[in-house]
């Protein structure tokens, strides 16, 4: 952990040097007549310079996202090139040059590289850090095989199982009068893992609590599903797992602010969406013949149906008001023109008018259809507490998993969602629309 946040610290602060120390260089040797940098109107400007650049950075997932170095390369040559696109088009809307052309350019060749240099050391600090939390799972065999593989796939902590006890091999013997304590420390666990069984044996518990005195971390199952993976099992929920707080219902100031960052969102799109309009429209014409909207009805908060705005993406055939199978990455009904659209996620921009309207935030469970709605609470338990909360333009689920094709899909999606009803707050928010942006703009890593 020391060498990622070493990274991140080298990252920022390697951004604001170079382009200060650019702007020092411009200030007393290459401007004609010289001046001094610190009491000119183009500090304020280097500052906001190093701003786009930290946000960029870390919006393409700089330092600790990608992997391979072409994606470190790819990675760092995006931000540094979305950075200068934000000068250059803020000096437009000034009328005048904030940043001499020789700092930008100066920086621009110095960054790359070092965005690069910082995203080596950042992914050996992770490589390490996977081997921080080392967990003893006693559970059953399959929820444990289960876990073992999501820690793999998308985990949001690092770490691994290193060994896996069902409860009745945890029972102290006449062999081993602490089998638990045993595989702490012959695997040099760090973290000790109960599933529902585990929990309910004295035997087990009062093993575990001498170990928790040592300094052993102890996690229920969905405890630890809910840190190290941002996910609720159904399996593991109890009644009293849903006796929590949803911020939306809650608290009445989180409320506001959430509809206030979403109104602000949507009129700085509405521009967005009025030139998309005319060259959606075009190459619809071309590639994609038929109406230019497709508006489905959805279920929203509380259940009520509302019509989904989207820039049309499959066959004029397909009828928006009827039921539709999943879709999938791949789908057959998607046209040249509507995966271009879903590609570049254009085909979203519509839905600002729901938001707008109040049938959607820009964060919160993605609205489904009602005849699946219908189908899936009555097979999946707790489904309908999603509609709680505003659906939204993206959320948790849609970072974590994606499209669901199933309903086993959408009971995983139900497992994400439920961590956002329980985390549900500002910075949660915020955390997704930044992943979000990660997703549309791959550059490896996960």
């Amino acid at each position: 952990m020391l060498s990622r946040r070493l990274a991140f610290l080298l990252n920022y602060v390697g951004s604001a040097a170079v382009v200060l120390g650019f702007s020092k260089v411009h200030a007393a040797w290459l401007a004609e007549p010289g001046y001094d940098f610190t009491r000119s109107f183009r500090l304020p400007w280097a500052v906001v310079f190093v701003a786009y650049l930290s946000i960029a950075a870390y919006t393409v997932g700089l330092p600790d996202m990608p992997r391979r170095l072409m994606q470190r390369v790819a990675a760092a040559g995006a931000a540094v090139g979305a950075a200068i696109v934000g000068v250059w088009a803020s000096q437009f809307v000034v009328g005048s040059a904030l940043m001499p052309r020789s700092v930008i350019l100066g920086s621009a060749a110095t960054l790359v590289p070092w965005f690069t240099l910082t995203s080596v050391i950042a992914t050996r600090g992770r490589r390490r850090a996977r081997q921080l939390d080392r967990a003893v799972v006693i559970g059953a065999q399959e929820d444990s095989a289960a876990l073992i593989h999501e820690l793999d796939e998308t985990s949001e902590r690092p770490g691994r199982v290193v060994a896996v006890l069902h409860p009745d091999d945890a029972q102290p013997s006449e062999a081993d009068r602490v089998p638990v304590r045993t595989a702490v420390e012959t695997n040099e666990a760090t973290v000790v893992v109960l599933d529902r069984d585990a929990q309910s044996s004295q035997a087990i518990v009062d093993q575990v609590a001498l170990l928790h005195e040592q300094g052993i971390r102890v996690r229920t199952l969905s405890l630890f599903y809910e840190e190290w993976l941002g996910k609720l099992p159904i399996g593991e929920l109890e009644r009293v797992s849903l006796m929590f707080d949803i911020g939306e219902i809650h608290r009445l100031r989180y409320g506001r602010l959430k509809r206030l960052l979403d109104l602000s969102a949507a009129v700085l799109l509405l521009p967005v969406l009025a030139v998309a309009v005319p060259l959606v429209a075009l190459g619809n014409l071309v590639g994609n013949r038929g109406p230019l909207f497709f508006n489905q009805p959805r279920v929203g908060k509380g259940g009520q149906i509302f019509r989904i705005h989207k820039f049309r993406t499959m066959r004029a055939s397909v009828e928006p008001a009827a039921p539709t199978p999943w879709t999938d990455v791949d789908d057959d009904r998607v046209t040249r023109f509507g995966a271009v659209l879903r590609a570049t996620h254009l085909d979203e921009i519509p839905q600002v008018i729901n938001i707008l309207r109040g049938d959607l935030s820009l964060v919160g469970p993605r609205p489904e259809q009602p005849h699946y709605v219908e189908q899936l609470s009555a097979k999946l338990p707790y489904y309908d507490l999603r509609h709680l909360v505003q659906p939204g333009l993206t959320g948790w689920a849609q970072v974590k998993f994606r499209y669901a094709r199933s309903e086993a899909d959408a009971l995983e999606k139900l497992q994400y969602e439920f961590y956002y009803l329980r985390r549900q707050a500002l910075a949660v928010d915020l955390r997704i629309l930044v992943r979000t942006m990660r997703t549309i703009v791959p550059m490896g890593g996960h």
